[in-house]
């Protein structure tokens, strides 16, 4: 392959001008050895200067990503070639040299194509004719020596022309480093007999094996890299979609079509003209990135990792726009090209497989047949040719359906003609009734909706046909919490819901499992899912904005009146269940009255429930736990018991005499006194605050305590179903017991996820903490555990160091400091009747509960329910305060002071200059 015009070449590296500077040294010197370091010096400034001259066009004169990669593998084309002269000319000259003795240094890999990221290394063939000589092993060790001198790392074999058609036919990768095999130096006619016999011999009748080799290897490495072009932090050289599945194609087309060039398989009918500008388009839009990453660490990185998106954003001038942070459209447009990679190479590999795949020796005749109208050929659906489409546009969509319907995939030639076809979805198509109908069968199919709707995004269709979810298409927010784009997000939900509906994952949500079969309104249901987020990246409330889209939409796909008011109003409320459930004290029924209120239907309560549980689900591998489980199924039996006027909708005394009736029973072995005794300690919330069974797990706690005299009882019950573990603390209360043990359990590692205080008519304090590990499991750990207990003990009595502690626990990976969100605090007194409610949003951090409880015990309020939770790298806690008399706050000038605490806490002078972030972004 011919290494592409690079302008300017002298600018870059003049080898005559360095040839004479090369000639002086020699001349100076005593001996070529003598001069050595001296050649390494002049060398040296060449690479130096030429990679300077390379960077500066890019970075200045705004050079392509193609552009510079090429530039690159010119420079050491020229190094290269420098250093073989002095090598077999000065250091060891053969003066007649054998036919044996012919050497030819030649690029492979990347460096082959003539492509070579800025500090990518360096892959090199030294190809002799027979064996290796000894002036051939000289002439190739004076070569590497100086390469590694010059700092740079080398790849490299020596082989003979036979030696490399034997591990050729054993081992493709070293087939494909041939396939991309160019000249540099050295023996021409050597090189010229490789590149024969490879496609004379080697490659001739054999693109059959090597397109399932790649396309195995292709595969492989998609499931070591994560199997998504998704990720939030891409591998943009090997993760899918990336480079390396551009050149996929290129290997497989190169192969088969002995072509140098993507442009060249326009020509044999294998990609379009437009396809092959997408594909050039697509890889430089790659290379740019892959430049700026390297420059930008002065390393071969490869990921895209969060610390450097901003500033890479930044160098390809991609600023904020109305709504819109620069990063995060700087990442839509890396996953719209390798949402199109992806198109490209499927389509591409496919077509290819189908031609080329291993025929019988016998031929028989194919078999075809007909449904719906479409071909079934090999067991694939396929129509005869694009005019198909053009007759009638619904046959798109009507193509889809029927592969739903009878589980025929679409060949790769008819995909193809979708993509192509794809200006046929216009405005009048979007309002065929045979379209929309058929969409909505799409959507709303019992078995796997998501796997049809994910052919028709990567097709280009989905968005296509519905506008509002094109511009999520590759849309990603840029944080810790969201895995996936808006649209691969979205997809997951509609298929997490299907599942769910199916029975297929009641082990994990067998209350979803159960209410799914009683919904009046599954089509809405289903829309909605595919709606709660296709306002994502607007300026304003998405699901404000996306209700009203969301309405519009079933309108369009025929819903009746009824489906289109609960689409839009689940869409416009999609948050809210999760929001009262991790935010709000159940136990309080103002919280479940005002959840009861907002939903007002038994209907409307289960489709809530099934619709959070899918977005939670489908936000990332590690967002669901059994924690998360456990509060959304408490709020969906006390809503649904409150609306059915169960016992949560009697009032509190009724409630209370309940709870303490039944805690009696659970105490049936206790002297009557004594319960009556331990009856008395408590306050009304107390009894409501938890079930029967942890109450009476309480009472046995505090009798043990008193009856042996202990000033401190600790109790662990590990919670493996519900993924936490609890901690009950009994002693003596006093200021700032909250803040002491959120401390410890910073120090130890622990999560808080919620937190009951109370305090005893006595004067003792009963705190129960519910925590996790730092994977979101059960805080487990024997021997942590027991560690736990001793420091709380050793922090009640003075003599544990919580901020040093503190401060000695890892602060997480480095890049996960490059996220600030202005931190936001809301005191809320309409959320309870009996409590003060403080909000806290900020960036999470090892100690920030610690931090925050002890602002608020400084300023003389008292904690009784904490709700914690942490969205990737964001902090929202949730307290139920009172002040010291036990009331809630009410003056104004003393909120805006606990205002002002706790922003302090949070940083709140320096969080002035971030950029300010809506709270529903993480959600």
């Amino acid at each position: 392959m011919a290494l592409g015009k690079v302008p300017r070449q002298r600018a870059i590296v003049d080898r005559r001008r360095l040839a004479a500077e090369i000639d002086g040294i020699l001349a100076d010197a005593r001996d070529v050895h003598g001069a050595r370091p001296a050649l390494i010096a002049c060398w040296r400034q060449a690479l130096e200067k030429g990679r300077a001259e390379i960077r500066r066009r890019f970075e200045e004169e705004d050079a392509t990503g193609t552009a510079t990669v090429r530039a690159t593998a010119f420079l050491f084309d020229q190094l290269l070639r420098l250093v073989h002269g002095i090598a077999t000319e000065h250091a060891y000259p053969a003066p007649n040299p054998s036919a044996a003795e012919a050497l030819a240094v030649v690029a492979v890999g990347g460096y082959g194509r003539g492509e070579l990221a800025p500090h990518s290394d360096i892959d090199l063939l030294f190809l002799t004719p027979y064996k290796q000589t000894p002036h051939g092993e000289q002439v190739v060790e004076y070569m590497l020596y100086a390469l590694w001198d010059l700092g740079l790392k080398v790849g490299h074999s020596t082989r003979s022309v036979d030696e490399c058609f034997r591990q050729a036919r054993r081992d493709v990768t070293v087939r494909t480093a041939l396939l991309e095999a160019r000249y540099v130096w050295g023996d021409q006619a050597l090189f010229g007999e490789l590149r024969k016999r490879f496609f004379g011999q080697l490659a001739k009748g054999t693109g059959p094996t090597f397109v399932e080799a790649k396309l195995a290897e292709r595969d492989e490495r998609h499931k070591r890299m994560g199997d998504s072009r998704y990720l939030v932090e891409p591998n943009i050289k090997d993760g899918k979609g990336g480079l390396r599945d551009l050149q996929t194609l290129f290997w497989i087309g190169k192969y088969l079509y002995r072509v140098n060039d993507v442009s060249q398989l326009v020509l044999h009918g294998v990609l379009s003209r437009s396809e092959a500008l997408g594909f050039a388009r697509a890889q430089d839009f790659l290379w740019r990135v892959r430049c700026h990453l390297h420059y930008l660490t002065g390393r071969a990185e490869e990921r895209l990792t969060f610390d450097l998106q901003p500033p890479v954003a930044a160098r390809m001038g991609i600023t904020d726009g109305k709504g819109v942070r620069g990063v995060e459209h700087f990442m839509t447009q890396y996953y719209q090209v390798a949402k199109e990679v992806g198109g490209l190479t499927r389509i591409f590999t496919a077509a290819i497989e189908d031609e080329h795949r291993k025929r019988p020796l016998i031929r028989l005749p194919r078999k075809s047949r007909k449904i719906d109208g479409f071909r079934v050929e090999g067991g694939r659906l396929s129509v005869a040719s694009g005019s198909d489409f053009k007759r009638d546009p619904v046959a798109m969509l009507s193509l889809f359906r029927t592969s739903q319907q009878h589980g025929l995939p679409i060949d790769a030639r008819t995909l193809r003609l979708v993509t192509r076809n794809l200006d046929l979805v216009d405005g009048k198509l979007r309002r065929s009734r045979e379209a929309n109908r058929l969409f909505a069968d799409i959507l709303c199919a019992r078995e796997n909706p998501d796997d049809t709707l994910r052919r028709m995004n990567e097709a280009g269709l989905f968005g296509r046909f519905v506008p509002d979810f094109g511009r999520v298409v590759g849309q990603m927010q840029h944080d810790m919490y969201h895995v996936y784009t808006v649209d691969e997000h979205t997809i997951f939900a509609i298929g997490i819901l299907n599942r769910i509906e199916r029975g297929m994952l009641e082990e994990d949500h067998p209350l979803s499992s159960e209410i799914i079969h009683r919904l009046q309104s599954r089509r809405a249901l289903y829309l909605a899912v595919l709606c709660h987020d296709i306002a994502k990246g607007r300026d304003g409330d998405h699901s404000a904005i996306g209700a009203k889209v969301a309405e519009r939409l079933a309108r369009r796909l025929g819903f009746s009146t009824e489906e289109t008011e609960t689409v839009s109003w689940l869409v416009l409320h999609h948050l809210d269940m999760s929001r009262t459930a991790f935010r709000r004290d159940l136990s309080d029924p103002k919280a479940i009255r005002d959840f009861v209120d907002l939903v007002q239907s038994p209907e409307r309560l289960r489709l809530l429930l099934c619709l959070t549980v899918c977005d939670i689900r489908a936000v990332g591998p590690d967002v669901w736990n059994g924690w998360k489980a456990t509060l959304l199924r408490e709020l969906y039996w006390a809503a649904e018991d409150m609306m059915s006027g169960g016992a949560f909708a009697l009032d509190r005394d009724k409630r209370v005499r309940a709870a303490k009736d039944a805690l009696t029973a659970s105490l049936a072995d206790w002297p009557a006194d004594e319960v009556a005794a331990h009856l008395a300690r408590g306050y009304p919330g107390y009894w409501l605050a938890h079930d029967t069974a942890t109450l009476a797990r309480h009472a046995r706690l505090v009798r043990a305590a008193e009856d042996e005299g202990q000033a401190l009882a600790i109790d662990t019950r590990i919670d493996r179903p519900h993924a936490v573990t609890e901690i009950t603390i009994y002693t003596q209360d006093h200021p700032g017991l909250f803040s002491r043990i959120a401390g410890v359990l910073a120090a130890a590692g622990a999560n808080v996820v919620d937190a009951r205080i109370f305090t005893t008519h006595q004067g003792s304090a009963l705190d129960t903490f519910t925590v996790q590990d730092v994977d979101g499991g059960a805080f487990d750990d024997r021997h942590k555990l027991a560690r736990l207990k001793q420091q709380v003990a050793t922090a009640l009595a003075g003599r544990f160091d919580m901020d040093r502690a503190i401060a000695e626990r890892p602060a997480g990976p480095p890049r996960t400091q490059i996220f600030t969100y202005a931190p936001r605090v809301i005191v809320n007194n309409n959320a309870s009747r009996t409590h003060t409610v403080i909000e806290v949003n900020g960036r999470d951090r090892p100690g920030l509960l610690y931090d925050v409880t002890r602002a608020l015990r400084e300023l003389n309020l008292r904690i009784s329910t904490a709700k914690i939770d942490t969205y990737g790298e964001r902090a929202v806690d949730v307290f139920y305060v009172r002040d010291a008399f036990g009331m809630k706050i009410e003056d104004e000038t003393r909120l805006s002071h606990i205002r002002q605490g706790l922003m302090a806490v949070l940083g709140g002078a320096s969080a002035k200059a971030a950029q300010p972030r809506a709270v529903e972004a993480a959600e």
